[in-house]
């Protein structure tokens, strides 16, 4: 702790003290006592909290500072009291560059604070009156030394104000608490014994870290043709799979995700849908990687080669999408790893290789490694591999079941990828144990798959939102897919379309991440009996979609989609994570939540403001009252109609509404599930 309250010379305290002139606790966000940084994206706010107090009745105040790399401050913003009685500060920081940066929180006496209450108090009762006046004037004076001449001259002014005895006690007070007057003192606060925390570690990344919109789709299906002579089909390759990109990009979506697209092993190859046995055409599941073609360092003959490869990234590239690819560490009895590196897997007592199993569910045609035969070696195989593929255009991996590999491995291979290229970006398909989800993160993660679909109720959606937007938001970002191969649940498998759009919404608004899975634009939805996957699942066999046809003839959700993307680009409220307020309102089914976002630091007025209401019930219509904080929407008095209500628009139907604290909405979910208003600034 520093403070400029230093101890006498002479006095030796028996051991370092912990607690500086103005006592600071409870800062956050501080990951892992400080040893892991928080984690940013350009251009979002962090929520910056601590608990501030002093001795005695004395008012304080509190200001959050961004340091860069090399330690000089680069930002400061004044923080404020939450909560009633709680001495709870909260503010802002809004880092504006990729980068290491860190804060602090600095506590300080409130000498204006101090002052202007004590004044109010005693000259309303008449004590003190001139003592208080005169005490205001030496302190508006002693503020003007060193500031701008504006600034300067408006103190002066006041304190002249404050020594006027022609003028009304009363009057003079009023003079203090002026706007133009506490506008200067919220730039500069009159501060004494300023306090500074200990500085905690932020990582700025590059935007595609922290926000983003996903699809995923098979190239190998994309363009795949089927011959009903011989009942076989021809792959679909990069090439043919570029010519979608068009309709990926068109829908507003930043990052195209491959699945596995390295050679697949014919050993214990699996069927339609899972089936142990494969028939002669049959592609296997693409995650069965490596064969005598190659591992995780090689493409499946049939999708290509590097050179088509590299077209397909550039052609994303020009269409302003990246590239993600899978990075599944797992191998098929075929890898040339399990002849080469017997040693990268389990072998069981009877000499076979463990298969991997999550029971009941069984993976004869997949081995996972086991990091704890040769570490070291492994490990610098597995580097070899992402380097390679950086060096192809990939900027982003989406890992496979990270939750098992050991933490410390994650930890040093993307730290020593970011170390040389800072740009790449991991996603953590992990669905497993909150500490496990969340130490991921800490690892270095920059993004990981969620709860969120199976949080379908009012209540699981509200406690959910809470906790992704305000307990975990510093180490853990939430990449919202609606689905995925793996996953179709039962919300969606009986919804209907209204459930897709439901889900669609909430992902899209919610988190500055979400993703889809191709197909569920066309509402696929019917599952294997049994399970929360496709009847016949893509992983095990082509699939052919007619988007073109569908959207003719009005059985798409992708001009729903393209809307929904659209608005996330023109509002930037909803590319922040931990600007989510949640509303309340009479309806058990009914969601209502707010995104609220200053675009420009020097502008005040620049507010985009959201308000998001969701009927999550995809069988019929809702009604209710909404109610709003209205503290949350920053609304200002110039907002306001001479009603006291304010205009919000839709931004999916176009109509508009005049509203206030309490709404009345009706939210047919066969018609639109969904309001996303924005709220209408006065120009």
């Amino acid at each position: 702790m520093t403070t400029s309250s230093a101890l006498p010379s002479d006095v030796q305290p028996a051991k370092e003290l912990r607690f500086g002139r103005i006592p600071i606790l409870n800062v956050s966000p501080v990951v892992g006592c400080g040893r892991f940084p928080a984690k940013a994206v350009p251009g979002e706010d962090l929520v910056i909290g601590a608990t501030v107090f002093r001795e005695g009745h004395d008012l304080v105040g509190a200001t959050a500072v961004l340091y860069d790399a090399a330690g000089v401050e680069v930002q400061r913003h004044r923080m404020h009291p939450v909560g009633q009685g709680l001495d709870r500060w909260e503010g802002q920081l809004r880092p504006e560059a990729v980068g290491s940066f860190s804060f602090a929180v600095e506590g300080w006496a409130d000498l204006y604070g101090t002052w202007h209450h004590n004044a109010e108090v005693k000259i309303d009762a008449g004590v003190d009156v001139e003592l208080m006046l005169a005490e205001g004037a030496a302190l508006f004076d002693a503020a003007a030394d060193g500031r701008p001449e504006e600034d300067a001259r408006i103190l002066r002014e006041t304190a002249g104000t404050m020594r006027d005895t022609a003028q009304n006690p009363g009057v003079r007070l009023e003079a203090a608490g002026r706007s133009e007057l506490t506008q200067v003192l919220d730039r500069e606060p009159i501060r004494d014994l300023v306090t500074s925390s200990d500085r905690f570690p932020i990582n700025v990344e590059r935007e595609r870290a922290g926000r983003g919109a996903w699809y995923e789709f098979f190239p190998r299906s994309e363009g795949a043709s089927f011959d009903p002579a011989t009942q076989s089909w021809t792959s679909g390759t990069f090439r043919t799979a570029a010519h979608s990109l068009d309709r990926v990009a068109a829908m507003g979506f930043d990052v195209i995700y491959l699945p596995p697209i390295h050679p697949i092993g014919t050993t214990h190859r699996k069927g339609p849908n899972n089936t142990l046995v494969a028939g002669e055409h049959d592609p296997g599941s693409p995650w069965a990687i490596g064969a005598p073609e190659g591992g995780h360092d090689a493409i499946h003959p049939d999708l290509g080669t590097f050179e088509d490869f590299d077209y397909f990234v550039d052609a994303a590239g020009r269409r302003g999408l990246d590239v993600a690819i899978d990075l599944a560490l797992q191998a098929s009895p075929d890898h040339p790893w399990v002849k080469e590196h017997p040693e990268w897997f389990t072998t069981r007592i009877d000499g076979t290789i463990a298969y991997a199993e999550n029971p009941p569910k069984k993976y004869q045609d997949i081995y996972p490694l086991n990091f704890d035969n040769d570490y070291e070696g492994l490990s610098r195989e597995i580097l070899r591999i992402v380097r390679m593929w950086i060096s192809h255009g990939v900027k982003i991996f989406r890992v496979d079941n990270p939750h098992t590999k050991p933490l410390r491995f994650w930890e040093w291979l993307i730290a020593t990828v970011n170390e040389e290229d800072p740009d790449v970006v991991f996603l953590a398909e992990a669905f497993t144990r909150p500490p496990m989800m969340h130490a991921l993160g800490m690892a270095g993660f920059q993004q990981s798959y969620t709860y969120f679909t199976w949080r379908n109720t009012r209540a699981e959606i509200e406690e959910y939102f809470h906790e992704i937007s305000r307990k975990t938001a510093a180490f853990f970002r939430p990449n919202f897919f609606v689905n995925t191969p793996d996953i179709l649940t039962e919300f969606l498998q009986y919804g209907g379309p209204p459930a897709f759009k439901i889900r669609a919404v909430l992902a899209s608004t919610a988190s500055p991440l979400w993703g889809m899975y191709a197909g569920f634009e066309l509402y696929e939805h019917v599952a294997r009996p049994g399970a929360e996957e496709y009847l016949d699942n893509e992983k095990f066999e082509f699939k052919q979609r007619d988007f073109a046809l569908a959207e003719a003839q009005d059985r798409s959700l992708a001009p729903y989609i393209t809307r929904l993307n659209q608005i996330r680009r023109a509002h930037p409220s909803l590319g922040d994570l931990q600007n989510l307020t949640v509303h309340s309102s009479t309806d058990e089914a009914t969601v209502v939540y707010s995104k609220h976002k200053q675009e420009r630091l020097s502008d005040p007025r620049s507010k985009d403001t959201l308000i998001i209401v969701v009927n999550t019930d995809p069988h019929s219509a809702r009604e209710c009252t909404v109610t709003l904080d209205l503290d949350a929407l920053h609304l200002d008095p110039e907002d306001f109609n001479e009603d006291g209500t304010f205009w919000v628009d839709d931004l999916i139907s176009g109509q508009s509404w005049r509203w206030g604290q309490y709404n009345y909405v009706r939210l047919d979910a066969h018609y639109e599930p969904a309001h996303i208003l924005s709220v209408r600034r006065a120009k």
